[in-house]
């Protein structure tokens, strides 16, 4: 079981390799406990791919059933960083173009741009942020 200050998912180890453990790990949505999620529709889950660091001592084997563990400071930086900060941007601009920009058309246009800009600058340094964020397995 994870600790109060860890986020955990289960998952299946996929493919392992010298570098690193492939885990595919099944993502439900808060509804998939419901009783009437199949009259609902709202209900979805989806599989996700996860690349662990291979841990040269752990004896895991493809097929085996795992915990995928990340601590919970991870989970809330990775909101600001794909929610919160994009937001605050988008606010920014347009808030601040209303004075310099009089057509409404073009102040959410450069807005919008602001923000696609800074997915842009996310997506050249993914690598680096993927350096930062990291995962480890546990045994079920």
């Amino acid at each position: 079981m994870a600790r109060k200050d860890e986020i955990s998912h289960l998952g299946e180890i996929i493919a392992i390799d010298p570098s690193f453990t492939t885990v595919k790990i099944l993502v439900t949505s808060a509804c998939q406990a419901c009783h009437a999620k199949a009259m609902c529709g709202m209900a979805d889950q989806q599989d996700k791919i996860i690349m662990v660091p291979t841990d040269p001592y752990a004896e895991y084997a493809v097929g085996d059933e795992v915990r995928v563990l990340t601590k919970k400071s991870m989970g809330l930086k990775a909101v600001w960083i794909s929610y919160v900060i994009p937001l605050i941007i988008l606010m920014i601009l347009i808030l601040s173009l209303s004075v310099l920009i009089g057509n409404e058309l073009m102040r959410g246009l450069v807005a919008i741009g602001g923000v696609a800009l800074y997915y842009g600058l996310i997506y050249i340094f993914r690598e680096k942020l993927s350096n930062e964020f990291s995962f480890y397995i546990k045994e079920k």
